[in-house]
């Protein structure tokens, strides 16, 4: 089994995961009623995409 011969550095590592973190989520303001809403996906709040109701609520 392979071992490292040193202990890779706390400045190594970092560098490394440097883009290794979370990412916030595409966030569009729905065009019928305003509420935040995830992109090309149907509104939560009025259940409308692209201008058409697709889930009655």
């Amino acid at each position: 089994m392979a071992v490292p011969f040193r202990r890779t550095s706390t400045t190594k590592k970092n560098k490394r995961r440097t883009h290794f973190k979370l990412q916030v989520p595409g966030m569009t303001a729905c065009p019928n009623c305003g509420e935040m809403k995830l992109a090309h996906r149907v509104c939560k709040e009025c259940g409308t995409y692209k201008g058409k109701e697709v889930v009655s609520k």
